[in-house]
């Protein structure tokens, strides 16, 4: 057992937009070619971001989660960072944003997280349209929330030499830590599509791109100043998610990529195999599989291939006629009757469940969700309460198999989303996270 944590600090900003996720990319592949061994973490239920984290750190990223994780799960994620010479933790949205109600360790926010771990911040500041005035938002931030360390600021889209000059003058009277000045590019963005970024495994030259951050950084960012102003929070312990069956097929393609990585790697740790395939490629799970796991993605933007490729299809069904399977969000329809595309098209999906969705007829999902389980799940019991996320733009036009669970926000409002189970199928559109505290 560990008894010391490496250091680290945590990179958030006012709100998002703001180029923090750039700068975390940029800093982790600066660090790592300077011979340290760097281990990412995300703030929030984001599933896309800690695959880009994945490959410019070059050692597996994983969530923290004050709302949605009870501390023991806190716990067994951060003893991931054994080994690592320093921590670089990325934030969701504003540094303060969460959630109404208070959850497992509290609202959600990244603060939160950075407080958890004992985690300097560092602030990414946009600075386009203002100068001097971006010192009372450091300040105002700085100053919030008294026991949150603070690092520094690094000062993103500055136009020119003279607005540097003018933003540093207002840190300083501030009495505000420049710890960079990023000049305004415009070719820094990463892709982005409906639900945010697009995936890593899509980036056409991901590995140049990240190479390229890492460039601009160390040129314009005090490297030697965020690593001594990371910090060593305190020892935390626990157990990672055991898993839900021996031998687990997991569908891994474009279409089926959001998975969380704490899950897999507790699946792992327990000695469970998990066994992929890739329904893209036409490939059936695999027959010897206890259970068949077609997690989130976007199958929206594949259906025509998915519905088309019969050995996946063939296989799949024949799985369920005597085992589980079970989908999430994208996952979750394409085990329905049927997906109608952004065009109007409509694509014949598994069929193992009644669900038919249309992107024809967008409507934004986004939050947390808590549910109580009103049937069996991935190894949970009737009457299970769990934690999750949900994030699509998908609409239910049919929704006929028994719902699989009661389903309300953040707040413990009911939603719509109840989830289906027919057979030894069911499906959810939240992803999970966690079971909840007893």
């Amino acid at each position: 057992m560990t008894t010391t944590m490496p250091p680290g600090i945590l990179i958030s900003a006012p709100s998002s937009g703001t180029g923090k996720t750039t700068v975390m990319l940029g800093l982790l592949r600066a660090l790592a070619e300077d011979d340290l061994n760097v281990q990412p973490f995300k703030s929030g239920p984001d599933y896309i971001d800690p695959a880009f984290h994945h490959a410019a750190a070059r050692r597996p990223a994983f969530n923290l989660d004050t709302w949605a994780m009870p501390p023991a799960l806190a716990g067994g994620i951060s003893e991931q960072a054994q080994g690592a010479d320093i921590i670089v933790a990325e934030g969701s949205m504003g540094l303060f944003d969460g959630v109404a109600t208070r959850g497992e360790n509290g609202f959600g926010s990244s603060a939160e997280t950075a407080l958890m771990m004992g985690w300097p911040i560092v602030l990414v500041i946009d600075v386009g349209g203002q100068a001097q005035s971006a010192a009372a938002t450091a300040l105002g931030f700085q100053t919030y929330n008294p026991d949150l360390p603070f690092a520094g600021v690094i000062l993103n889209r500055c136009a020119s030499p003279r607005h540097e000059r003018l933003a540093r003058l207002g840190m300083d009277q501030a009495g505000i830590n420049v710890l960079g000045v990023l000049p305004r590019r415009g070719d820094l963005a990463l892709p982005e599509r409906h639900l945010g970024l697009i995936q890593a495994i899509e980036h056409p030259d991901l590995e140049e791109a990240i190479t390229g951050y890492a460039a601009f950084l160390r040129e314009h960012v005090d490297l030697a100043a965020i690593k001594a102003a990371a910090k060593a929070g305190p020892v935390r312990t626990g157990q990672l998610p055991k898993p839900p069956a021996q031998r687990i097929a997991l569908a891994r393609d474009a279409a089926f990529s959001f998975t969380y990585p704490h899950l897999l790697t507790g699946w792992r740790n327990a000695g469970a195999e998990i066994l992929p395939f890739s329904p893209l490629a036409d490939e059936a799970p695999d027959a010897s599989a206890d259970l068949v796991w077609l997690p989130g993605g976007y199958p929206e933007l594949h259906a025509g291939t998915l519905a088309a490729n019969k050995t996946y299809l063939a296989g799949l069904r024949k799985h369920a006629e005597t085992k589980p399977v079970h989908g999430e969000c994208g996952g979750y329809m394409a085990l329905g009757q049927a997906l109608i595309d952004k065009e109007g098209n409509r694509h014949e999906m598994a069929g193992l469940l009644g669900l038919v969705t249309s992107y024809e007829k967008r409507k934004f999902h986004l939050g947390y969700r808590q549910a109580t389980l009103q049937a069996p799940m991935l190894g949970f019991d009737t009457g299970a309460r769990l934690r999750g996320h949900e994030f699509h733009y998908s609409t239910i036009l049919e929704e006929p198999d028994a719902p699989l669970a009661q389903v309300g926000d953040a707040d413990g409002n009911p939603v719509p989303e109840t989830g289906s189970i027919k057979g030894h199928t069911t499906g959810t559109f939240f992803h999970l996270i966690s079971e909840a505290s007893a």
